[in-house]
């Protein structure tokens, strides 16, 4: 297929790779031109210096800070864009905005799919992401090649705005445990516990998770916070995820407390740390490092 790709961020830039890996042509497009120039002469994409010039694709793929960005995007493309065009969004974007992007495609023939996606820039580099889809099935089996190319767990979930959904209550589940995990930690080093030692039970054990098995002995126990996904990002994620809650009208005072946490940490940080580096929020409290 012949796809247009906007948006060459730290996930972007190598999902538009394997989609290149996998045999289609590729056109990249990003505010920074130069960044596009570059994918293009490393992996033999085509550069778009203007997003018109990504009119001809089947279907054009945007990986976005936010849904407002995508909006953006749409607008400017849109009258450009002929019928039937398949227009896949990975951004971890907003459930609502989603239905609305999708609406105003709808009115151009134009069809969309939600897809944002798990797995970190090393899952997005080695083609091995989760990929969690709203949308029309038949739209979802068409983009199914491209998905393939991208991930490894490939999931219809429902409606437009499903996989939106689903991302933010996962990426919500996952700032919660972390500063749990950093809370209990905490405590076991205060008390003399060797912090490696107690993840090698915990991660045996019932209380195990991704915070526990991946994030906190990588990248916190080390202190060396590689910037994988930023925090600002996660906690637009957990805002994202508590409106969903809200929405529903499904009582969430974790939810909530999570998102008040996370602002308070991406204010105080900065938005541009690791995520991972929310747990010195709980560290500057316990005037204590987990080491």
């Amino acid at each position: 297929m012949r796809v247009g790709w906007i948006g060459l961020g730290a996930m972007g830039y190598p999902m538009a790779k394997n989609l290149k890996a996998a045999g289609h042509e590729v056109w990249v497009y990003n505010r920074t031109p130069a960044k596009a120039k570059a994918h293009a002469e490393a992996y033999g994409t085509r550069a778009a210096e203007r997003l018109e010039e990504l009119a001809g694709a089947e279907a054009i793929f945007t990986c976005l800070p936010t849904s407002n960005e995508v909006w953006e995007a749409a607008g400017k493309l849109l009258p450009h864009l002929k019928p039937g065009t398949l227009w896949i969004d990975c951004t971890s974007g907003e459930p609502e905005q989603s239905r609305k992007i999708a609406a105003r495609l709808a009115e151009a023939g134009v069809r969309f799919l939600d897809a944002p996606v798990s797995g970190g820039t090393a899952g997005a580099e080695a083609g091995t992401l989760s990929i969690m889809v709203g949308g029309e099935a038949a739209d979802f089996e068409r983009a199914r090649p491209l998905f393939e190319a991208l991930g490894r767990k490939i999931v219809h979930l429902g409606p437009v705005g499903a996989g939106h959904a689903t991302k933010a209550v996962n990426n919500t589940l996952l700032a919660a445990v972390l500063l749990a995990a950093a809370e209990g930690l905490l405590a076991l080093r205060k008390a003399g516990v060797d912090l490696n030692k107690a993840l090698e039970v915990i991660n045996q054990s019932s209380g195990r998770s991704f915070a526990t098995e991946v994030l906190l002995p990588e990248r916190v126990l080390d202190r060396s916070f590689p910037l994988t996904f930023k925090l600002g990002l996660l906690a637009k994620d957990v805002r994202i995820g508590s409106k969903v809650t809200e929405d529903a009208g499904v009582p969430s005072p974790l939810f909530h407390l999570t998102r008040e946490l996370y602002q308070a940490a991406a204010k105080t940080i900065g938005e541009d740390a690791d995520h991972t580096e929310a747990v010195k929020l709980v560290e500057a409290w316990a005037g204590e490092e987990i080491r």
